[in-house]
């Protein structure tokens, strides 16, 4: 569990724990039994591997992992796992509505659709917890856009959607923080559709002659 987190957000890991175990409704109906199951990276393979190559990392942690599985097999056509699709020596999962903690200080942080699953007033800290375990990078990706999925409650599952900018405001307030990781942030405005951001270290706008950042 992470400290601090709101009431809210307490109960919102409550529901997130129930759709894990029993599935969830979606908006036309349908029933998914097996919640969280894809490995929400994987579309993003091959960006996400020239920047592992770029930094030169060797350990990572999937903060927000849902169901994904870092050492099975078929991660992609060749039939590699993602650790080994990577050329990874340690792979880490966070994963609170699966009892899933393995949090630790590694080169790299992911955060795949998870941000837009976080209430509003928790955003900053989950921020900053994704943060505070990166010795190089984070790559977060977040979703814009309603979800199909449906909380038990019945409210949808992206209960925070936001503009890409907003985000990125959101994401630069800790980054400032953390001046020498280098983060990668990729916004969906819709399904398959992402807007990225500059690869960016907030050191650079400290030591660039322009006052003006991107």
């Amino acid at each position: 569990m992470i400290n601090n987190l709101s009431n809210k957000g307490k109960k919102l890991i409550e529901l997130y724990e129930k759709m894990a175990k029993d599935g969830y409704e979606r908006n036309d109906e349908t029933h998914v039994e097996t919640a969280f199951s894809d490995f929400e990276s994987r579309f993003y393979r091959k960006q996400i591997k020239e920047l592992l190559s770029k930094f030169e990392v060797e350990s990572v942690l999937d903060y927000g992992c849902g169901g994904s599985d870092w050492s099975l097999e078929n991660f992609d056509e060749s039939g590699l796992s993602a650790k080994d699709f990577y050329n990874l020596k340690k792979c880490l999962r966070f994963e609170p509505a699966r009892a899933i903690d393995e949090r630790a200080l590694v080169d790299c942080v992911i955060n795949f659709d998870v941000l837009e699953h976080i209430f509003v007033a928790d955003v900053p800290l989950i921020i900053e917890d994704i943060f505070k375990y990166a010795k190089k990078l984070v790559i977060i990706n977040v979703a814009c856009y309603p979800a199909a999925a449906k909380l038990p409650n019945g409210e949808n599952a992206h209960i925070t959607v936001r503009s890409p900018f907003w985000w990125k405001a959101q994401i630069d307030n800790i980054a400032i923080k953390y001046p020498n990781i280098n983060v990668q942030l990729l916004t969906s405005i819709g399904w398959r559709k992402t807007q990225g951001f500059p690869l960016f270290k907030a050191k650079d706008w400290f030591e660039s002659k322009s006052f003006i950042t991107e």
